[in-house]
């Protein structure tokens, strides 16, 4: 409740208001905007808050929503897999179309994951490969199946914490399209060349990552660890 009105105040301030949440049960989607600061997303903790910022604009701030981003282990910590971040799902987009029942079916061909699905929180569709500029890299540090990627050199960009031109992240294709060890997996298709925002731009990226709302079992679990 804290984080929500401090949110509320801040949009206030701008003299901006949450909008109504539209007739549908969204529970995914791709940030329409980035940090602007590259890779450094203030931690899994600031990606997971850019999430609930871009949803609670929209109307859905009601939801517990975490950045499906994995962090390697660093530091002391343990590694983080994304996989294990974002709830049981089912998850729905902007326009109420399910994107996958469960965690295992959502990194399977069985996903609902193209282009077209793939949705910002407000409905719109994010510029792909052929588009100008192609922004089809989309964060997320993790493999195939949605664990941490332990390979030399990525560190997740500092575990989001970097906007430099060294390291390195994994990225995804929203547009299931491109180059990379696997071109047209939605989320590990490649490594990223750098951690700032015109590395990743330069490569076809603006900072975009995927944002899933928890369900009602998980988003206990989540405030009592607060």
């Amino acid at each position: 409740m804290k984080k929500l009105a401090t949110t509320l105040a801040l949009l206030l301030a701008f003299g901006a208001a949450p909008l109504a949440a539209q007739d549908s049960d969204m529970s995914f989607f791709i940030t329409s905007v980035g940090s602007g600061n590259g890779a450094d997303l203030g931690g899994l903790a600031g990606a997971d808050q850019h999430c609930q910022d871009l949803a609670y604009a929209v109307g859905f701030g009601d939801l517990t929503w975490r950045a499906y981003l994995s962090a390697v282990s660093m530091g002391g910590e343990s590694a983080v897999n994304a996989r294990d971040r974002i709830g049981t799902g089912p998850w729905h987009n902007y326009n109420g179309e399910r994107i996958a029942d469960n965690v295992d079916q959502l990194h399977s061909d069985a996903a609902n994951l193209t282009k077209e699905t793939i949705v910002t929180e407000k409905g719109g569709m994010v510029n792909g490969r052929g588009d100008s500029p192609n922004q089809h890299d989309i964060l997320t540090g993790s493999t195939l199946d949605g664990r941490a990627v332990t390979s030399e050199g990525h560190d997740a960009c500092g575990n989001w914490t970097s906007s430099s031109a060294d390291g390195s992240a994994q990225v995804g294709h929203h547009d299931r399209e491109g180059g990379g060890q696997n071109p047209t997996s939605w989320n590990s298709a490649h490594g990223s060349r750098g951690c700032g925002q015109e590395d990743l731009q330069g490569t076809g990226g603006n900072g975009y990552f995927y944002c899933f709302a928890i369900d009602a079992q998980q988003e206990d679990l989540a405030l009592r660890e607060e």
